[in-house]
């Protein structure tokens, strides 16, 4: 069941085949912003909202390939965005950093599914390059034999390859606005996604290369506070209304193949 009863709130998630509850109620709007009984309630809030905008940014980020996952992305990425604000060891809470590029690795082979994985659909294991200097990545895919190498979970007949190059700008809190805002706001949570054709999933796919490289002005705008990411993901499609291949919502699948 879904809805209200009695000051109780019932909802589902996707992903989850359980029902939530909550109660309704509590403190009032002004008691919230004014008593100092909530002052470090507020101060946590700051940091919330903090952590909630930069689970946003990386999901975009990963240049729609959330679009992919079978679960709901955002809480992890927000709890990593706490994860990060509390390696600020300096400043007050309410007013600490949150700076990916204090742990670079905390993204890399981060699974969008937990059904079926990436590495469990694509069972060949691609070879990247990304340099972050030049905003480019090239990934080597080698030779997929369908039957073997591609677990096509709801027998499609099509299948894609996408890459993704995407940047995450460091964040510290404005005293002017009390939220977070990025330090490179050209690159907090800018992507450019590099698509195949649309492939038999009965065939024999020679091993090949996916470059993807962002603009002249993007690697301009790049400092020592921007984290870079390389996705991937394999996507599967149907027969669409006019004899062409679509894509079919969730089926597929992604993984954070590096972060520097």
């Amino acid at each position: 069941m879904t809805g209200g009863i009695k000051g109780v709130s019932f909802y589902s998630l996707r992903g989850n085949d359980k029902v939530f509850m909550r109660t309704k109620g509590g403190p009032s709007k002004e008691q919230m912003t004014k008593s100092p009984k909530f002052e470090k309630f507020r101060k946590s809030q700051i940091e919330f909202g903090g952590s909630a905008r930069f689970g946003s940014y990386a999901r975009d980020a990963f240049g729609g390939l959330h679009r992919l996952a079978d679960h709901n992305l955002t809480p992890e990425l927000n709890k990593l965005g706490r994860s990060l604000i509390k390696l600020d060891i300096v400043n007050p809470v309410g007013t600490r950093d949150l700076r990916m590029t204090s742990y670079k690795p905390a993204l890399e082979g981060f699974n969008f599914n937990r059904n079926f994985p990436f590495n469990t659909v694509l069972r060949v294991s691609p070879q990247w390059e990304l340099d972050r200097n030049t905003l480019q990545a090239t990934v080597t895919i080698p030779r997929i034999n369908t039957d073997i190498d591609l677990l096509n979970i709801q027998k499609l007949p099509f299948f894609r390859l996408i890459i993704v190059l995407g940047t995450i700008s460091d964040m510290v809190c404005s005293p002017v606005v009390d939220k977070y805002v990025p330090l490179v706001a050209k690159l907090h949570g800018a992507s450019l996604p590099v698509t195949s054709e649309w492939y038999s999933t009965q065939t024999i796919l020679a091993g090949h290369t996916m470059t993807v490289q962002m603009s002249a002005s993007q690697i301009a705008a790049l400092t020592d506070d921007v984290t870079v990411l390389l996705s991937m993901a394999v996507e599967f499609g149907n027969v669409g209304f006019t004899g062409e291949p679509v894509e079919v919502k969730y089926a597929g699948c992604g993984k954070v193949l590096a972060s520097l």
